[in-house]
């Protein structure tokens, strides 16, 4: 079952790019990857699909970073240079959204979040989506830390 769809602006840490975003299922999608980029980057996403996210602002200050077969398209603002998407390798027709950006949002807000094995990507093994680990997230006053 899927969520009603949610429409949020994101930001990058300094401001100059801004986007709007329809994501189709909410947050349900969140989640993170093991393959070498996401593992470095550390990034919680969500999908959006590719006509659901429009830049308002700062499109000129977005850098592109691309590797391997080039599908994936990785975009950062080139003045603090945070992740703010990508379009994906797997759904070229999704982006992955850094939920870091969204208005409100914190991946700390998630008490578990769900790492895909990009290391063995699925358009490289049939189509087939594996499941790596799930990372979870206790706050210190809850798990009775001083």
């Amino acid at each position: 079952m899927s969520e009603t769809p949610r429409q949020m602006n994101g930001a990058c840490h300094c401001g100059t790019v801004r986007f709007e975003v329809t994501l189709a299922d909410g947050i349900k999608t969140a989640r993170r990857c093991n393959c070498s980029i996401c593992r470095m980057r550390g990034a919680v996403v969500v999908s959006a699909a590719t006509d659901g996210v429009r830049v308002v602002s700062g499109e000129e200050s977005l850098g592109t970073y691309s590797f391997n077969t080039g599908t994936a398209k990785h975009h950062f603002c080139t003045h603090c240079g945070i992740y703010t998407h990508h379009q994906r390798r797997s759904t070229p027709g999704q982006f992955g959204v850094n939920l870091a950006c969204l208005e409100g949002m914190s991946p700390f807000d998630l008490e578990e979040v769900p790492v895909l094995d990009g290391v063995r990507h699925p358009s490289d093994n049939g189509g087939v989506s594996r499941l790596a680990g799930v990372l979870h997230f206790t706050p210190a006053d809850e798990a009775g830390s001083p």
